[in-house]
């Protein structure tokens, strides 16, 4: 739309000064200018004003006198003197019949037959008719724009092209677009102007009478232009349109190219928007121009990244033209990068006519001060390049290479300038094409390399270019393009399509001139650990270099320890925890374990020493909590995959597989060092801070100390760091009283006088945290053997119990040593017998060897089956890890002793496993037992009245004989009909009860735990007198109803009386219909028993098992028939045993059936009818059978009753 551009255009200044109404600046205007305006300012001055203000007024007489001497105001105000309400009425008309012609050039209802052409009739018109022929055009165009679907013309139109009425044709457009509003939309007649000649100029015009309408104009033509504006006439046009526009107002050209961006519309308008405007900047700061290309380009919006991406690829293929706004754009990045180069790399500005610009190979400094500006236009032409497809010309790639080569001051902005150079190197390898080009860019590599310890500790930063270089190194020489292109990826900030094979060039120039992989390995262990590592330092490190050598196992090839580096690092840690650190560790323990090659076994790396990691723990200066968690976590790491560690399985196993290399192993005493528990503990509160390793501890934890991984130490752990210990925490202010641990063993020791005392210095512990509380560990535990004394307060012994539970959840294991050496007997503490860690993991009973006074005294005894159940627990760890330790060592001295033996079996390690098992049931069931035994009452109990019989009354189901200790017959329970309530309750909350509740409960989890355990053990059987303990105190002991039946076929006499005793309790706690299915067995099984057994057995077998019937009758009524009639059987077995002897049982048989035939007037006869003397005090057992028959059917007979 160059037509235009020899007429006068509304300045900038002009254009404001109406946008403000300033009356001072337009009369300030020349004529010329203020001609442009003169359609608005005569419509002020002659339209009736909203504003009646004074000042206002006196703006207007100033606008009067202003237009008073201007010759063409007069036929403005001509023009403003017409009916427009009329013109507009035949315009409406008009557009009607254009609109039933179909838009033909017939019959006009505002213009009758022209005699001439329209210029000619416009210059001999009348304003009115003027008008008309205005008009008339303008809506014919804009009909014909409306019907053209989007296609561009240019209408030829002898009235907007004649040069001399130009200036009146833009007064009548103006004058009838103001006043004919709802007929004229500006932004249609904007639309309607592209199409025609001097077009631009008369919308600049009418917008200028018109300020206020600016964006609308301008957000109407960006909506309805162009995606690509530069592919079409139309869309040039558009774009000069609008460019014209912003240069009349310049203060909005951002706004408008904002608008362009929105819509994706006219790419090129935003790029000659930004060339247009002229921001005066520093000389160091980055240039409008790139920073706009590089926010569309490299932001976060997709779409506009490919609308502006098409643009250049569509741009590239037309013929380089100067008037090409990509071509412009291009030639000022590249002024600006010629501009930022040292002098002595560009001695001249390129301009279009020259040729390509060569540089001298002079190694000269980037000045400080374009530093950031060089970074930008790296990481623009990458963007253009990589992701806009932009093909550099051999100019712009030579300037480009010149400036990647610079060497920048040693600065931060330096480190990263050089980072992008040398990604942008390995990103378009394609700059480099000439022998030239390729020593120039070796010799800055080689450069890089000898710099970048200056570099690193002039410009204060711990990520370098160094890292970078040794790491690509490495990705070369194991050939891992994937890993370079990601890398490239991220420096640069940008997702851009390398191909692997463009980087061939480059990998031969990385790995065989400068970087061989032996020197990179030597390199590497020479670099500096990162100090203070954390996620807040960025960028590539020296660990990502060590951790891919180490992944590709080069230290151990070229034997070059790296021990010592990892050590040190790991001790410069801090938080948050880098996330490079753990997969560090973790690749470095693989290295230690597996060699790096089946021939040589010995390729491996050197571990961590024990010593180096006790220092971590033995509050060396300057070593923090975290130091410690990561080394703790490392010998965990090797510790676990140590005893995971196994040779192959093979066949044959040839004399060098058999001389391999032991797996490396750290000492259990290390282990038991170091603070495990205390570490989880810290890592918990520090999750966000150390990333994954608190799960990584844990995951250690339970496979291989599962003892510390108990569901109720971590149930108690919640209670003790929940808000409520918090709060009693915060009243432990500074004037608080604190006591040492020498005053708290002073007040132990004069128990029990110094109680108040003691029991104000253990309330002060319990405001104390965990770890606080550690130093007086030694104090509490060691005096716990004498709170067995009497005159103890309950209370102090609940707050040791307490303060115990607080302290097992930081030193568990240090705390159980200490624990069951202070409750040793007084003998064995006399005699100064210590217990080990390893005494208690190799026989956990010695838990319960402790003084029996423990056993009676419920706060102690529950720590003490705490510590039990946690050395059960580790025994088999340790034992499952001896097994794997030595399973290595037992196969080969197997294959050796086999070899030449094809096919022998391998059965020692399937006989060492059973042999394991076995060994942990064992000891298992000697616990279960042991605990059992110690709910039993002691005799002083039985003496004292808190007997067996109180402390399960009303649980029994009837009356047995049990021995004592002492060797006597007793009999427990009694009869449920004789039951009284007269009986004193006391005993159910005894000292015995509450340690009979804490055994239970740890049996409960046992059993859940490992059911074959309780199938163990009631296999072995304990005392009777403890059934309805065990059944009502342990609630999972409802499995025994799934192994009764095998129980049951057992063929000891003892097992199975055993079995019908437990079946009995067990269905009157759980009357379920297995219960029932079971019952009817033992039914049956008695049935078949009494056919079978000998006088004598019969006897033992019926005696206590009888009784049991009363139970299954009381639990399932179903079963009274079958249970009568069994009676009956066994009575008419034992009646005829008494007939053979000829006693008279005549009486016993006759009520036997009275009792079956008539159960309620018989239970009325007897019970009124004393028994015989000689019944009570008969010492034959078949008569004592008969007796025991009698007794069990009015026992069932009264339940029923009852019942009913």
């Amino acid at each position: 739309m160059s037509d235009s551009v020899a007429l006068q255009h509304v300045s900038p200044y002009a254009f404001e000064a109406m946008q403000k109404v300033d009356v001072v600046c337009l009369a300030a205007l020349s004529d010329p200018e203020l001609r442009l305006l003169l359609p608005c300012l005569v419509r002020m001055a002659l339209c009736a004003p909203a504003d009646q203000s004074h000042s206002w007024a006196q703006d207007k007489k100033l606008i009067l006198r202003l237009l008073s001497g201007v010759e063409a105001v007069n036929s403005i105000v001509a023009l403003l003197s017409v009916d427009f309400h009329a013109l507009e009425q035949d315009a409406r008309k008009e557009q009607l019949l254009r609109h039933k012609t179909g838009g033909g050039n017939g019959e006009s209802v505002l213009v009758s037959q022209l005699q001439h052409g329209l210029t000619l009739e416009f210059e001999h018109s009348d304003p009115l008719r003027r008008l008309r022929l205005a008009l008339s055009e303008l809506l014919a165009i804009m009909n014909k724009v409306a019907d053209s679907n989007g296609e561009f013309f240019l209408k030829s139109s002898e009235l907007f092209e004649s040069p001399v009425y130009l200036e009146e044709v833009a007064d009548v457009l103006c004058i009838l677009q103001a006043e004919l509003p709802s007929l004229l939309p500006i932004v249609e007649v904007a639309e309607a102007l592209l199409h025609v000649r001097n077009g631009d100029w008369f919308l600049c015009l009418l917008v200028a009478n018109v300020p206020d309408s600016f964006n609308e104009v301008c957000r109407g033509l960006i909506k309805n232009g162009e995606r690509q504006d530069e592919e079409s006439v139309g869309g040039r046009r558009r774009t000069e349109a609008l460019r014209q526009l912003c240069q009349m107002n310049p203060s909005q050209a951002l706004n408008v190219r904002a608008m362009v961006v929105e819509a994706c519309h006219l790419p090129g308008l935003g790029v000659a928007l930004t060339l247009d405007y002229k921001l005066d900047t520093a000389d160091d700061a980055v240039s409008p121009l790139v920073s706009f290309v590089s926010g569309l380009l490299l932001g976060t919006n997709s779409k506009v990244r490919t609308w502006f991406g098409l643009f250049i690829r569509n741009g590239q293929q037309r013929k380089r033209e100067s008037s090409s706004v990509l071509w412009q754009m291009r030639r000022q990045l590249l002024l600006e990068l010629v501009g930022i180069l040292p002098r002595s790399r560009s001695t001249h500005v390129p301009n279009d006519s020259e040729g390509d610009v060569s540089a001298g190979t002079i190694c000269s400094g980037l000045r400080e001060e374009h530093v950031v500006k060089a970074s930008a236009l790296l990481r623009l032409y990458c963007a253009l390049m990589g992701i806009a497809g932009l093909r550099p010309t051999d100019e712009e790639a030579e300037q480009l290479l010149q400036l990647m080569t610079s060497r920048p001051p040693a600065t931060p902005a330096g480190v990263r300038f050089v980072s992008l150079s040398f990604c942008k190197l390995l990103a378009f390898p394609t700059l480099v094409s000439t022998p030239e080009q390729e020593q120039l860019m070796v010799m800055w590599l080689s450069w890089m390399i000898k710099e970048e310890e200056y570099f690193e500790s002039a410009a204060g930063v711990s990520a370098s270019f160094g890292e970078m270089l040794l790491l690509v190194a490495m990705y070369f020489h194991s050939n891992q393009l994937s890993a370079i292109i990601e890398l490239v990826c991220s420096t640069l900030g940008m997702k851009i399509v390398i191909k692997p094979s463009s980087l061939s060039k480059m990998k031969t120039i990385f790995t065989q001139e400068i970087f061989t992989e032996q020197v990179v390995t030597a390199h590497a262990v020479r670099v500096a650990v990162t100090n203070n590592l954390s996620a807040n330092i960025t960028g590539f490190l020296p660990i990502h270099c060590i951790y891919q050598l180490l992944k590709s196992r080069a230290f151990t090839k070229y034997k070059v320890s790296i021990k010592d580096w990892i050590f040190r690092q790991l001790c410069e840690t801090s938080v948050p925890l880098h996330t490079q650190l753990l997969p560090l560790i973790d690749v470095y323990i693989n290295s230690i374990l597996t060699p790096a090659s089946k021939a040589n076994p010995e390729a491996t790396n050197q571990p961590i020493t024990e010593q180096e990691i006790l220092s971590v723990f033995q509050g060396l200066t300057g070593v923090s909590v975290l130091q410690s968690h990561i080394t703790a976590q490392h010998s965990l790491v090797i510790s676990k995959h140590c005893k995971e560690q196994r040779s192959a399985k093979t066949a044959t196993l040839n004399s060098k597989t058999l001389m391999q290399k032991k797996p490396k192993s750290y000492s259990s005493t290390l282990m038991d060092q170091i603070p495990i528990k205390y570490l989880i503990r810290q890592a918990q509160g520090l999750q966000q801070e150390l990333g994954g390793l608190h799960s990584a501890l844990l995951r250690l934890l339970a496979t291989n100390y599962p003892h510390l991984c108990m569901v109720e130490d971590w149930i108690c752990e919640e209670e003790i760091t929940g808000t409520l210990p918090l709060l009693r925490r915060m009243l432990l202010t500074s004037s608080t009283r604190k006591y040492s641990q020498k005053q708290l063993q002073e007040a132990f020791c004069t128990l029990p006088s110094s109680g108040p005392r003691l029991m104000q210095m253990l309330e002060y512990l319990t405001l104390l945290s965990a770890s606080d509380l550690i130093p007086y560990a030694e104090a509490l535990t060691s005096s716990m053997s004498l709170l067995l004394s009497n005159g103890v307060s309950r209370r102090v012994l609940q707050t040791v119990n307490k303060l115990w539970m607080v302290l097992n959840t930081v030193m568990p294991r240090r705390l159980w040593v200490m624990t069951v050496n202070a409750l040793q007997p007084s003998t064995k503490l006399f005699r100064q017998q210590k217990y080990t860690q390893n005494d208690l993991m190799v026989d956990p009973l010695i838990v319960l060897r402790c003084d029996q006074r423990v056993y009676r005294c419920p706060p102690l005894m529950d720590i003490t089956l705490h510590v039990l159940n946690g050395y059960l627990l580790a025994s088999k760890a340790y034992l499952n890890a001896h097994l794997k330790e030595t399973a290595d060592f037992d196969r080969q001295s197997q294959t050796i002793s086999s070899l030449g033996l094809a096919g022998q079996p391998d059965t020692p390690e399937v006989t060492r496993e059973e042999l394991k098992n076995a060994l942990l049931a064992a000891q298992d069931s000697a616990a279960v037992q042991i605990l059992l035994e110690i709910c039993m009452p002691t005799s002083e109990e039985q003496q004292q009245g808190r007997s067996a019989e109180s402390l399960l009354k009303g649980i029994s189901c009837g009356p047995t004989n049990v021995k004592t200790e002492e060797g006597d017959e007793m009999e427990v329970g009694s009869w449920a009909g004789h039951a009284t309530d007269e009986e004193p309750e006391r005993g159910l909350l005894s000292d015995l009860r509450e340690v009979q509740c804490l055994i239970c409960s740890l049996l409960h989890q046992m059993f859940i735990a490992d059911p074959n355990i309780a199938k163990l053990v009631h296999f072995q059987g304990y005392p009777q007198a403890l059934l309805p303990l065990t059944v009502a105190g342990i609630p999972s002991i409802h499995i025994c109803l799934d192994f009764i039946p095998e129980l049951l076929a057992q063929p000891q006499l003892e097992k199975q009386i055993f079995a019908i005793q437990l079946l009995s309790h067990l269905c009157t706690q759980y009357a379920l219909p297995k219960s029932l299915s079971v019952a009817r067995l033992a039914i049956s099984v008695m049935g078949t028993l009494l056919t079978v057994l000998t006088q004598a057995k019969r006897y033992s077998f019926f005696m206590p098992t009888l009784p049991c019937l009363g139970a299954f009758c009381q639990a399932f009524p179903p079963l009274y028939d079958d249970v009568i009639a069994l009676l009956v059987q066994v009575g008419q077995v034992c009646a005829s045993d008494v007939a053979t002897q000829a006693r008279d049982v005549d009486p016993i048989i006759a009520r036997l059936q009275y009792l079956k035939e008539r159960p309620v007037e018989a239970v009325a006869v007897m019970s009124s009818t004393p028994s015989l003397p000689d019944e009570l005090h008969c010492t034959d057992p078949a008569v004592q059978l008969c007796y025991r028959i009698e007794a069990t059917f009015m026992d069932i007979i009264s339940s029923s009753l009852r019942g009913e």
